[in-house]
């Protein structure tokens, strides 16, 4: 068998590309592979030039990196393409929050959906067109997967204009499905589930134990200790009302409807005091917290990374689902069931024909299958039909370059509507795109 290479195009993401080299070198078909970081950033490139070699070094693998500025460089004959990018750094995530803020829009994260997660959708969407272009020419038949987000705009995008095997990847499914396990007292080898939805609000259309359902006893847990409620109250209290529980965490869940961050009573009661990651405080409050400035951040970022590369290197494999699908499609061939974002032909009954969705996929040799789910039930349903209308109408915004579509999803926004008049919707997206208009080539009336 011939060596695999595997290209990283955003490579800098240094402690999540470190976790997938770990993971891939831990399938036997992969230990000589070829890792090959790009990134456009030389610093952290080379930080992630020295945590695959400590990784291969640590692990006695005959794998060869190589680290470069040059993306065709990169992928050129790569068997598997990762893709974890950032369009405009710092000065853009800022943009993406501070002026829906200004509207009474309290973001927690903002990568994802909503006015945050649409505009950052429609600076990313160029360079992932490039990217993928090259995809095109220099590995056309490479399994590509994305992590970058908002995962369902992005993927609905590169699906639907290229041939090239493309799988969006979010760890929020097993994440989430471990976490209540944990919460029941039970072994995660003996849980068993099916997952369906959008992106980011997908949900466990069954959860069951050794074939048992489960859900009496994470309701039992929810209820009776307090502790488990405090853990996600945001999801927790979507789950008692909506009857199934939902993949994204509680911080990340509250952007994406209209019932918890849309009165400053509310965002105290179920935004501010949860225990779990990301507990929901605003973006903005949370870089307080994090980091005084960005040299702060940085340095605090490279004295972990130093603790890290000195000590002992951890060589178990993890959860993440990228190495597990590239096995199985052309390494050892055990197959592998996982969550993949892809569009909606034939998949869930009662979600938008071709938008993207969040669903069960079965990876084999050569190929990923999504497999079908049926309907969701009916209150679900109603959710996740605003999230990916309004996804639609942004990604046809952006291919369009028509502004008007690009209110139209903003105004929608469950959030965003829970808050705003269509006027103060309207200013608000004039004033983000002129705010990001150096990012937003292809919207003529910013010229």
């Amino acid at each position: 068998m011939s060596r695999k290479k595997f290209a990283f195009i955003g490579s800098g993401s240094v402690v999540f590309t470190r976790n997938l080299v770990r993971d891939i070198l831990t399938f036997p078909a992969f230990e000589d592979c070829e890792i090959a970081l790009m990134d456009i950033n030389p610093d952290n490139l080379e930080l992630s030039r020295r945590a695959a070699e400590r990784i291969v070094t640590a692990g006695n693998y005959s794998a060869v990196v190589t680290a470069t500025t040059d993306r065709v460089e990169a992928l050129k004959d790569a068997d598997g393409v990762l893709i974890t990018i950032q369009v405009g750094g710092f000065e853009a995530s800022v943009a993406d929050v501070a002026i829906p803020k200004e509207y009474g829009i309290s973001m927690n994260v903002g990568d994802t959906r909503g006015p945050s997660g649409i505009f950052r959708f429609l600076r990313t969407l160029p360079v992932m067109l490039d990217i993928l272009k090259d995809i095109e020419r220099y590995c056309p038949d490479a399994i590509v997967l994305n992590y970058t987000n908002p995962m369902a705009m992005l993927c609905r995008a590169m699906q639907s204009v290229s041939e090239v095997n493309i799988n969006g990847l979010c760890h929020s499914v097993q994440g989430t499905a471990e976490m209540l396990a944990r919460w029941i007292g039970a072994p995660m080898d003996e849980i068993t589930y099916t997952c369906a939805g959008v992106n980011h609000q997908a949900h466990y259309l069954e959860y069951k134990w050794n074939g048992e359902d489960a859900y009496p006893l994470i309701r039992k847990a929810i209820t009776e200790r307090e502790e488990i409620y405090n853990e996600e109250q945001v999801r927790n209290e979507m789950f008692l009302h909506l009857g199934y529980y939902v993949t994204e965490s509680s911080g990340h869940n509250s952007e994406y409807n209209p019932w918890f961050r849309k009165r400053p009573d509310l965002i105290e009661k179920y935004c501010t005091h949860g225990t779990g990651w990301n507990p929901g405080l605003d973006i903005m409050e949370r870089r307080e917290k994090l980091m005084t400035d960005e040299k702060a951040y940085e340095n605090r970022r490279i004295t972990e990374f130093n603790k890290w590369i000195e000590g002992e290197i951890d060589l178990n494999r993890g959860s993440e689902y990228a190495a597990y699908i590239f096995n199985a499609v052309f390494g050892d061939n055990e197959m592998f069931e996982f969550n993949g974002n892809v569009r909606n032909f034939g998949l869930i009954d009662n979600l938008p024909e071709g938008c993207c969705v969040e669903v069960p996929v079965l990876a084999s040799k050569g190929r990923l299958r999504p497999l079908h789910v049926g309907p969701l039930p009916p209150q679900l349903a109603i959710l996740n039909q605003i999230n990916a209308s309004c996804e639609e109408l942004a990604v046809e915004g952006a291919f369009e370059g028509d502004p008007e579509k690009i209110y139209h999803a903003c105004l929608y926004d469950p959030l965003t509507s829970a808050v705003c008049s269509m006027s103060e919707v309207r200013e608000m997206v004039d004033r983000m795109f002129t705010a990001q208009a150096k990012w937003l080539p292809q919207f003529k009336h910013l010229k």
